[in-house]
């Protein structure tokens, strides 16, 4: 009988998971899988309501991100009710989004991600944690990081009414504008933003680049699979987050496609599996294949190092220069190696940044045309913005009075939901051989889902509770031989 490990539930992401790994007759892996047992149906709750009111119910997915369903839900009830958002209130949406983007990436820089390498991917469980970030890093940077997520917070606060599940967002634009004095104030902040996501990225250099082991770890095979990348881009391919064209580069860094949000059905599929909630978009010109890598694989990734990749090149100066050296550093583009989602989950920090303050320094920022009224009947609308997760889609139909018909949601860690499966299986044939089973080698494991900073809160919309983590080893009759508590 093949042996069977258990990690339930996983850590350091948003909603819910479990890790099943089998083990062949030598203890080395068979096969892994990335469970996910929350029910999806989010799309269903939509069904009878007016399309007007999703930006802010589809908030109330994910207390993490709700500021992009929010965003995607408003630009779908634009697009619903054929409404283009005056300049100004578009300059408003993306100062929102880019103070979301910082601080979200932040939080899983520090809180998340960072713990693996800040602390050491097998130092005892209790220390991987912000706790044990502060105790390397210092208490001094711990309240730097607490005080710019807190500032960029207030922004949000002030223009959404609350920087969780915010609220505002119009058919054809936004319910508060920005006056002189906040526009000032919040300037302020974005400069001292700037210099904090600089900070960051020499944290990232002092920690890890200039750790050889970890450097290893990085740019080890272990950690790295070859895939399509999906992300939106400007005019100019650079990495957008708000707007744009979605851009799909191939493995070896070729444009694959380029294509309006409207027309993603003609691009993206969905595949399931019996196994889980989750499903696996793929794309349709390449189809499914299962969960292998490479050029004929329809497997494509999202969120920060697939937006780097997908992109040409970033919009800001600062984050340009770092986005150089990160390609420079790893061999060119693209760059496959999985843990290199935390360097480019910072690179767009910074960008984040350095667009609210390109955002706060030009005057029209603060005029009052913030909304134009929609004239036309509401009939169909597809809204996509980027997710610090990556590629985030809302597309609704309606009725004449528009009350939805129907609704799907291609939530970001959705896109990479293929991917995940396949990293931690990789990962987990690497590190786990001859039935030794250790508690920082499950962690080696658990390390290649984390660069995605999955939400399958988002993914499935249902939480069912928490459990306490234990990991029963089984031997080739099936009895537990070991049992590790977290």
């Amino acid at each position: 009988m093949t042996r069977r490990i258990t990690i339930d539930p996983i850590t350091r992401l948003e909603g819910h998971g479990k890790i099943e790994i089998f083990l062949d007759d030598h203890g080395d892996v068979e096969r892994a899988y990335l469970q996910v047992p929350e029910l999806r149906g989010f799309e269903q709750f939509a069904v009878g309501r007016p399309v007007e009111e999703m930006s802010r119910i589809t908030p109330r997915i994910c207390g993490v991100c709700p500021t992009a369903h929010y965003m995607a839900a408003s630009k779908a009830a634009d697009a619903v009710y054929h409404v283009e958002p005056p300049p100004t209130a578009k300059m408003l949406r993306e100062l929102i989004f880019n103070a979301f983007f910082m601080e979200d990436h932040t939080l899983h820089f520090f809180f998340l991600g960072g713990p693996d390498f800040v602390v050491g991917p097998q130092a005892p469980a209790a220390e991987r944690n912000i706790l044990g970030v502060i105790g390397k890093v210092g208490v001094e940077i711990g309240g730097r990081v607490i005080k710019a997520r807190e500032d960029v917070r207030e922004i949000m606060a002030y223009l959404c009414g609350k920087a969780i599940h915010p609220v505002g967002g119009l058919p054809g634009g936004v319910s508060k504008g920005l006056d002189e004095e906040h526009r000032v104030k919040f300037l302020a902040t974005a400069k001292e933003t700037v210099e904090f996501t600089e900070f960051a990225l020499q944290i990232f250099n002092d920690v890890v680049l200039k750790n050889q082991g970890y450097v290893d770890i990085v740019v080890g095979e272990a950690y790295k699979i070859k895939t399509y990348y999906m992300g939106l881009v400007n005019a100019r391919n650079q990495v957008e987050f708000y707007d744009g064209d979605l851009r799909v580069v191939d493995p070896d860094g070729r444009e694959f496609a380029k294509f309006k949000p409207a027309d993603y059905l003609d691009h993206i599929a969905e595949h399931v599996e019996p196994w889980t909630y989750v499903k696996f978009p793929f794309l349709k010109k390449v189809g499914w294949k299962g969960f292998v890598e490479g050029k004929d694989s329809g497997v494509y990734r999202v969120a920060p190092l697939a937006r780097l990749n997908a992109a040409e090149s970033m919009q800001t100066p600062r984050a340009q220069v770092h986005y150089d050296r990160m390609y420079e550093i790893l061999g060119g583009k693209p760059v496959h190696n999985t843990l290199a989602f935390h360097w480019a989950r910072l690179i767009e920090a910074l960008q984040a940044a350095e667009r609210m303050v390109e955002l706060l320094e030009d005057p029209a920022i603060t005029g009052t045309d913030i909304r134009r009224l929609p004239t036309e009947t509401p009939t169909e609308g597809v809204g996509i913005v980027e997710a610090p997760r990556g590629v985030l889609i809302h597309h609704y139909k309606t009725d004449e009075r528009g009350l939805i018909t129907s609704a799907n949601l291609i939530v970001a860690t959705i896109g990479n939901a293929a991917a995940i499966n396949m990293s931690i299986e990789k990962a987990a044939k690497a590190y786990i051989k001859g039935g030794v089973v250790s508690e920082g080698l499950l962690n080696m494991a658990e390390m290649a889902f984390r660069p995605y900073d999955p939400c399958h809160g988002c993914g499935t919309h249902a939480y069912p509770g928490g459990l306490p983590l234990t990991i029963n080893v089984h031997d080739d009759s099936g009895r537990i031989v070991r049992t590790l508590r977290r």
